[in-house]
């Protein structure tokens, strides 16, 4: 795996500065590498879609919720703000995948659901996503998976967000 720029350069420097463990640092610099490659390769595969991944994962959300999600709950569950969420609900909105309803229990509170076009985009997005991130993994057998993650949690364990 070939490092970004940025972290051939200071590994260089901590090799320089003979600072200890460079192995271990050059670990997490092949880590963030990957995570950055990922990240690049998942905002390619939805742009075509009109997706950023906060827009792809409010349309997974509301796809899973048939009866619509008020936009704070939609907020909670993507673990995003609400101003955060209303952007997105606007951008989804302009491209015709959401609709905005009021609550028929609470005619102030907003009920948001997918439109007919936003459920073909979630189940197409959807099913391309899942086969990719599927692939991520496709040349690790069962055991190295479990290996992996089973390592991810270890390193997790030294953060102090102990990612999940």
């Amino acid at each position: 795996m070939k490092l970004e720029q940025k972290y051939l350069a200071l590994l260089q420097e901590a090799r320089q500065k003979s600072v200890p463990d460079v192995e271990g640092i050059r670990l997490c610099f092949k880590t963030l590498s990957l995570a950055a490659a990922i990240d690049r390769d998942c905002a390619a595969l939805l742009a075509p879609h009109g997706l950023s991944e906060g827009r792809f994962v409010i349309l997974f959300l509301l796809d899973a919720a048939a009866d619509g999600l008020a936009p704070n709950a939609l907020a909670e569950r993507a673990g995003v703000t609400r101003a955060t969420v209303t952007g997105l609900l606007d951008g989804l909105g302009r491209e015709g995948l959401i609709e905005r309803h009021l609550n028929a229990s609470d005619r102030r509170a907003l009920c948001i659901r997918l439109t007919e076009k936003g459920k073909q985009v979630a189940r197409t997005v959807f099913e391309q996503h899942s086969r990719w991130i599927a692939s991520l993994f496709g040349n690790l057998s069962a055991g190295e998976r479990q290996q992996l993650g089973v390592l991810l949690e270890k390193i997790a364990g030294n953060t102090g967000g102990h990612a999940q």
